[in-house]
């Protein structure tokens, strides 16, 4: 018999309950919606979070280009990449990104926030970015939050 009158319940694939939700980045600080996006899309804010198992919600973020960035970081903030050969190092700005496109912006932010690793690359496939209101997500019937 077991004495011990509680148990620590792990999450595995077959036992997760994974959602779709919508974010709303309209006159949204870039940094501080990433962070609660990488929160969810990780798991954290559900009881049954468990560290190495894809526990979080499908995320759709809608609006991305009414996203805003605080003081001067729309020129003064770099994105550093390198080629992989001699003198290749690249660096653009905020304001370039958002030239090419919005959603990039609110991707990298949130792929800086989650995990490193095999799991953090799987985190990021249930990430879905679009500029505008629109989305082509309705037959999942995903439910708004607000943050």
């Amino acid at each position: 018999m077991d004495t011990l009158s509680y148990k620590t319940v792990s999450a595995n694939n077959s036992t997760v309950d994974k959602q779709w939700v919508i974010v709303d980045a309209q006159a949204a600080v870039l940094g501080r919606i990433a962070s609660e996006v990488a929160k969810i899309l990780r798991g954290k804010n559900k009881p049954s979070f468990t560290p190495h198992v894809d526990c979080g919600d499908n995320v759709i973020v809608i609006n991305a280009d009414k996203v805003r960035l605080t003081g001067d970081k729309w020129d003064s903030k770099v994105y550093v990449r390198h080629t992989g050969y001699p003198g290749g190092q690249r660096i653009t700005t905020p304001k370039l990104l958002k030239e090419k496109s919005s959603a990039i912006l609110v991707e990298k932010a949130v792929r800086g926030m989650l995990p490193k690793n095999r799991l953090g690359r799987k985190l990021y496939g249930n990430l879905y970015v679009y500029e505008g209101s629109e989305h082509p997500h309705e037959a999942q019937q995903p439910k708004t939050i607000t943050l």
